[in-house]
């Protein structure tokens, strides 16, 4: 299992011409891998993790996840692929404030009728006591420090076991000492998981915890 980039391009028409923000990026990764990817504002970064997560579509190349090209889905198709194959971790939690924290990782799950709910109650709450938050279920949001909500979107990340988790400079909103646990959190838990991880960050600490990484320039992998 792996996801596959083949020469991803993406352009977006202006007045004065076509504005290049990614100019053919390759890449390659298998189950297991971690991989942080730099680089400069404006080089491509976040561009790049919105293809992977099928949240915008390129220009021109290819994106395999698992053997599916899932830019050749129909939409419907390409939002239950996105659901349960692709999981995400922003710089804001993006928690509902008035959801506990059990209910915010169990969010990703709603759209499916057909799930086993015990067990996805199951998988939440073990996922919970991964992150240290055993104690804080029933929590809301606005009770929690940030570094442990942040901790929360972690989770809601992992519930539905993705092949692929994206975090978009998940520790930029985060002190030190909260960030290099978010960090080693995310690492450890997609080591477990068997997944692959992709993360945006400029932070060279976060960079640093991951066995591969990556620069960007220019809208291509350097």
């Amino acid at each position: 299992m792996s996801l596959q980039i083949r020469d991803v391009r993406k352009e977006y028409p202006t007045r004065s011409g076509s504005l290049k923000v990614l100019d053919g990026v390759s890449l390659s990764l298998e189950r297991g891998d971690a991989v942080a990817i730099m680089g400069p504002s404006g080089s491509g970064k976040s561009t790049l993790l919105h293809i992977l997560g099928t949240l915008d579509f390129p220009t021109a190349g290819s994106v395999q996840l698992d053997g599916v090209a899932p830019f050749e889905l129909n939409e419907r198709d390409l939002a239950a692929f996105r659901n349960r194959r692709i999981g995400f971790v922003f710089q804001d939690h993006h928690l509902l404030p008035q959801c506990s924290v059990l209910e915010n990782v169990l969010i990703p799950t709603l759209v499916n009728p057909e799930a086993n709910k015990p067990e996805l109650l199951k998988t939440a709450k073990e996922l919970l006591d991964r992150v240290g938050l055993s104690g804080r279920i029933e929590h809301r949001p606005a009770e929690l420090s940030g570094g442990e909500r942040q901790r929360v979107a972690v989770a809601r990340a992992l519930i539905q076991k993705p092949a692929l988790i994206l975090a978009d400079e998940p520790t930029g909103n985060l002190d030190r000492a909260s960030a290099a646990v978010v960090g080693k959190l995310l690492v450890e838990l997609n080591s477990r998981e068997n997944s692959i991880l992709v993360v945006v960050t400029h932070s060279q600490d976060l960079a640093g915890l991951f066995p591969k990484r990556l620069e960007m320039g220019d809208g291509r992998l350097l």
